[in-house]
């Protein structure tokens, strides 16, 4: 979505930009050819191979500040105090993660059991299913994976490491479809994994990404400059639902409740950008991914002066 995404930050020559997902610098190489001399472009990511990737491409330019870590953490980011005019989160795993088996985010790859966006943090999803109790493994892949079966899974996943651990995305995923009812005779070959929604979950859980994107969004919200622009690319509802929530709840007054007292008139510090955006035929088709999408752009808006 870099077209949308280029016209939605609305990047102008002198302004100060954040991607805090830099990834592999798509977006980033579309700011920074739009940044004149005075500009500034500010790049975070849990990932150290991401941050490889910027200090090579990008490290040399004067323009450009490198922190690794969650953008949950921009708060604490000096860099980033005097003001922004412009934030992108594009959010969940990156094509190059799900690529390296290494990194143990697919369920397609065999590698290790790992999950984790910074291998240096954190349990990695081997550790915490050897010591979550049936109870929390099954909230976790309902509360992020809506997974129907995760009492089930859960179970199964509790019965077996009683034998022997997990340590492989392999045998996780074979042990997930094991326990997850058969597809109807004829049922198309599209259909997801079943083993889908729960790496989905345990990858959430085990990255903090929900937590970190309300923190992110408290933070840009304090960060950005009046007129500044919020971008965020989320690829499924949860993840949606919080940055649609987060930026009507200070666009929109609350509806009222003549049960209840009357508050205070609402003053909106951000307006929406157009309605919430999905990728083109021609992107989804030279990239899958990209059919589940959904950007949604914001706008700080500049409080009047007290009385």
């Amino acid at each position: 979505m870099f077209s949308q995404v280029m016209e939605g930050l609305r990047v102008v020559g002198d302004g100060t930009y954040l991607d805090g997902t830099f990834g592999r610098g798509g977006h980033a190489r579309g700011v920074l050819q739009r940044l004149g001399t005075g500009g500034r472009l500010l790049l975070m990511d849990k990932d150290p191979e991401a941050i490889a990737v910027a200090e090579r491409e990008f490290g040399a330019d004067a323009r450009v500040s490198i922190r690794r870590g969650s953008f949950g953490d921009l708060a604490h980011w000096a860099a980033a105090q005097p003001g922004l005019d412009g934030v992108l989160f594009d959010l969940g795993v990156s094509s190059p993660q799900l690529d390296v088996a290494e990194r143990g985010f697919s369920f397609g790859k065999d590698g290790p059991l790992d999950m984790r966006m910074d291998p240096d943090a954190g349990e990695s999803a081997a550790e915490w299913l050897a010591r979550a109790d049936e109870r929390e493994i099954a909230d976790v892949l309902w509360t992020y994976g809506e997974e129907r079966m995760s009492r089930r899974i859960a179970r199964a996943i509790v019965a077996r490491r009683a034998e022997q651990p997990f340590t492989r995305t392999a045998d996780l995923a074979a042990l997930i479809a094991s326990v997850m009812p058969r597809g109807k005779p004829g049922a198309s070959h599209r259909e997801i994994h079943p083993a889908t929604r729960s790496f989905q979950a345990i990858r959430i859980h085990v990255n903090r990404e929900l937590e970190d994107l309300e923190r992110g969004l408290d933070a840009v919200h304090d960060a950005l400059r009046p007129g500044g622009r919020l971008a965020v690319i989320s690829f499924h509802s949860l993840e949606d639902r919080i940055v649609k929530r987060f930026i009507a709840a200070r666009a929109k007054a609350p509806a009222g409740n003549r049960r209840l007292p009357e508050v205070t008139d609402f003053v909106p510090t951000l307006r929406a950008i157009g309605d919430a955006q999905k990728a083109g035929a021609g992107e989804t088709a030279a990239n899958p991914r990209a059919r589940s999408a959904v950007l949604r752009v914001a706008e700080k808006l500049a409080r009047e002066p007290s009385a």
